[in-house]
């Protein structure tokens, strides 16, 4: 694990920041929602303990600051798990930042993905809110068919810029 030293703290604030302004500023509900990406990256760099909190406290500080709607813990416990999932996978498929494989990035966020936003979601909006579970859950499934490669790609060539800064070397040390 790795330890929650001054920088990791300052990187997941930053994270977590980002997530809110992906999710509550920077979102069309339905069509455009980056808001799970930091929560992503921060649970395959970082590990499944920041980016669970990333998730949690990126959820909680957004129905702080923007809500919409009651406040459900539900959600939170996805958000967290949005982290937590691909974090745990990375390290169970052995992905070695210091030259990520793509595949094993993708399987972490297709885990992931499917298990929160494609299941857990469509299951608690049903039993909260009585939404159709199978037309909610479809929806989510198209919506990641796109993110879930995208986010990859994505994270891929971050950890690539950021090993080639040293960021993430500095980080490796600590853990």
């Amino acid at each position: 694990m790795k330890k929650l030293d001054a920088k990791t703290i300052v990187i997941s604030g930053f994270l977590i920041a980002l997530n809110i302004v992906l999710s509550r500023i920077v979102n069309i509900p339905g069509i455009i929602n980056f808001g799970g990406f930091p929560i992503i990256f921060g649970g395959i760099v970082f590990g499944p303990v920041v980016g669970g909190i990333v998730g949690a406290v990126g959820d909680v500080l957004s129905h702080i600051l923007r809500p919409m709607g009651p406040f459900m813990p539900h959600f939170t416990l996805t958000s967290a798990l949005t982290g937590i999932i691909p974090g745990i996978l990375t390290k169970i498929l052995k992905n070695d930042l210091q030259k990520p494989r793509l595949w094993k990035i993708f399987v972490s966020i297709l885990v992931g993905q499917v298990t929160t936003t494609v299941l857990m979601v469509p299951y608690f909006r049903k039993i909260l809110f009585g939404h159709p579970f199978v037309i909610t859950m479809t929806k989510a499934a198209i919506k990641q068919a796109v993110n879930i490669p995208a986010y990859s790609i994505i994270i891929k060539l971050l950890v690539e810029a950021l090993n080639r800064a040293g960021v993430l070397e500095e980080t490796k040390a600590k853990a």
